[in-house]
């Protein structure tokens, strides 16, 4: 990926280190090539389709934008996948999907030799990845496998995982389609992967090499696939999608509807932060506002955020602001609640104070966007 100029140029700009989220003169989808999007909170939630979301992912194409689903879930094949996305109105064939089984099969793939045993615990995914690149998925640590791999599935087993464990304490090296430790669903955060990884952690004393978002191999996997010389990562996680485009240098829009809560956004380290928020997928048909500072206060169109200093000789460690001796995160103004939002983060971002949980979210009670953070 080539590091880029203006985003209003037609060529991806490098990703925001000004502290603040940045803006766009034109739709990201006129200016990106290739939108890497997140699957469940991002284009579907609980396997419902997210409103709005084939709408705009329709219109993103008619721009010039090429779409590829890139999903840290290991469990289902792309054929299921893009005919889960067809049922739901988005377009969509296997080769339009990428999958951290794919990515976890090429990590397998380029260490052991061709017709190695690798044990499964994991779904058909993670089966059909494994064939495809030469592999020989077995079940069983009697069968001596070279490698373990081991992925979420919804019927996974205590059976199944005590042969990875088995393997694994064999000597088989041990890969991970994922870390994510909740699921988004409906009904609220599930666990996921990263929660079974830490039983088998517990079991063996060995950690996985991980394929999945944040790591890079999945993001190289779409990229080999997709050809995109300027894409555009769209999610719905700071720990998996913003900090993985964060790593390989590629910019971000962070969706909220899914996992990310607004006082999460205004929170995000460093190796967190999105290049562009937007509330949901429309996004990308949107010029990005820029946020403008003056005099210590961010602006966005119609909102105002500044924070504001404790009195002089203060305790202004994280410590002491973890108490609100830091000030206080003051949001003025009217308008579109996500420009508010992005002027927030500006201000939070910015500062070289630490921005507490209560002071985000009381800003972010202005907007009338939910003021939780999420516990992912």
């Amino acid at each position: 990926m080539i590091p880029g100029t203006a985003a209003g140029d037609g060529q991806a700009a490098r990703p925001a280190a000004t502290g603040r989220p940045r803006g766009c003169d034109r739709a990201p989808s006129e200016v990106y090539d290739v939108a890497l999007l997140d699957l469940d909170g991002v284009v579907y939630l609980g396997g419902k389709g997210i409103p709005g979301a084939p709408q705009a992912l329709t219109e993103a194409r008619r721009h010039g934008m090429r779409l590829a689903f890139v999903t840290n879930n290991a469990s289902r094949s792309p054929a299921a996948i893009a005919q889960q996305l067809t049922s739901l109105g988005i377009a969509a064939s296997p080769a339009d999907i990428v999958t951290s089984a794919q990515a976890a099969a090429r990590l397998v793939a380029e260490r052991l030799p061709r017709g190695s045993a690798v044990l499964v615990a994991g779904g058909i995914g993670l089966r059909l990845a494994l064939r495809e690149r030469g592999m020989r998925p077995v079940s069983t640590a009697a069968e001596k496998p070279a490698a373990v791999v081991q992925g979420y599935a919804p019927d996974i087993g205590y059976s199944l995982l005590a042969e990875a464990a088995l393997a694994i304490r064999g000597g088989a090296w041990y890969v991970a389609s994922n870390a994510d430790a909740t699921l988004p669903s409906a009904r609220g955060p599930l666990p996921g992967n990263g929660a079974l990884i830490q039983l088998l952690v517990t079991a063996t004393g060995r950690q996985p090499v991980v394929a999945g978002k944040p790591e890079p191999p999945l993001h190289a996997e779409a990229v080999r696939r997709t050809g995109a010389r300027y894409p555009l990562i769209v999610g719905d996680r700071l720990d998996t999608d913003i900090e993985g485009a964060v790593r390989v240098g590629a910019d971000s829009l962070l969706v909220l509807t899914g996992v990310t809560q607004p006082a999460d956004a205004v929170l995000a380290p460093p190796h967190r932060r999105p290049v562009y928020i937007a509330r949901d997928l429309a996004g990308l048909l949107e010029p990005q506002p820029e946020v403008s500072a003056a005099d210590g206060a961010f602006s966005c169109r119609g909102w105002t955020a500044r924070l504001t200093r404790g009195p002089r000789g203060v305790d202004r460690r994280p410590a002491a602001a973890a108490h609100g001796a830091a000030g206080r995160l003051e949001l003025s103004g009217s308008g579109n609640p996500i420009d508010g939002l992005r002027a927030l983060c500006a201000a939070a971002w910015s500062a070289d104070a630490a921005v507490t949980a209560e002071m985000a979210q009381s800003a972010i009670g202005k907007l009338g966007l939910p003021a939780d953070v999420a516990h992912s």
